[in-house]
């Protein structure tokens, strides 16, 4: 190891050592003055504390870079398709209200920004999807009233005069379980619907990774078990939602999609049927005998 320090540091060190003030100062903050020194000035990739730390770091920059893209796909099937099928408001409801409270109690608590970062990204993204949904399902109305109770919500958990941090803190408590809530109607939507309709795939599988990824952050940075619990519990159901997504990966027609299909290629059979026997009636009718125009005689 200590061969491999003295070569990488005979080649990193003149660069690490002439890096732009911006660059160092950034570095300098994310990773801390003591860490930055050990990793970047002195290259000591055998420091095990401050290595632990710069992963965490570096995947927890990556999941907020990957959350602000990550619901995407599901705006464009949402858009595209113009249907909200497959699709559980009240599963994003109960996320949303989750996240909501988590980036509050992160905010109030000043937990490193790297560690919840994602968080407001996705509720943003959520709250549109919400949107969407209510709208596509004929419930344009109650969109608004959905998107003025979360800025109603979000003002009173950030005021400190309106929600003491006691308070904020049992709801952090319910805010997992909410979020582990918040799965269960898009896994029973799924099952009863036998597919996944217009749900993203991008959106599971990133969520599966993005809360494993989450657990090793939160174990290096933040030492909350009631943030911790709750990303374990959200792993748990993302991975039942990624097995769904998995299963159905073939079939992604839902039962109510199937069902039109075949009622559409049933009425589509009929209409060839009754066409089909009126021309065979038109050719089988004997023609009548009509008077002769030729002259007798």
């Amino acid at each position: 190891m200590e061969s491999l320090e003295q070569s990488l540091r005979s080649v990193l060190q003149p660069l690490t050592h002439n890096l732009p003030a911006p660059i160092t100062n950034a570095a300098t903050q994310l990773l801390g003055d003591s860490c930055y020194r050990s990793l970047v000035h002195d290259i000591n990739i055998s420091d095990s504390v401050c290595m632990k730390l710069a992963i965490s770091k570096a995947l927890g920059v990556g999941i907020i870079g990957a959350s602000s893209i990550v619901k995407i796909p599901q705006l464009l099937k949402l858009i595209n398709s113009r249907s909200a099928e497959g699709v559980s408001f009240l599963s994003y409801l109960l996320e949303t209200a989750a996240y909501l409270i988590g980036l509050a109690y992160n905010v109030r608590n000043e937990f490193p920004f790297s560690t919840y970062g994602e968080v407001a990204l996705i509720a943003i993204q959520n709250v549109a999807i919400s949107v969407l949904v209510l709208q596509y399902s004929g419930k344009g109305p109650a969109a608004a009233v959905f998107v003025a109770g979360l800025a109603g919500a979000g003002y009173a958990l950030l005021n400190e005069s309106i929600t003491s941090m006691e308070t904020l803190k049992y709801f952090q408590a319910g805010a997992g379980a909410l979020g582990v809530a918040s799965k269960l109607p898009q896994i029973v939507t799924i099952f009863q619907q036998g597919g996944t309709g217009q749900l993203s795939a991008f959106a599971v599988f990133n969520y599966l990774i993005g809360s494993l990824t989450r657990i090793f952050t939160t174990l290096q940075e933040v030492d909350d078990k009631l943030i911790l619990y709750g990303f374990i519990a959200g792993f748990i159901l993302n991975a039942v939602l990624a097995a769904q997504m998995a299963y159905y990966w073939n079939g992604p027609a839902t039962k109510e999609t199937k069902s039109k299909g075949n009622k559409a290629a049933r009425r589509e059979k009929v209409a060839i049927d009754a066409t089909g026997s009126g021309k065979s009636s038109s050719s089988n009718t004997p023609k009548k005998n009509t008077p002769s125009t030729r002259r007798r005689g």
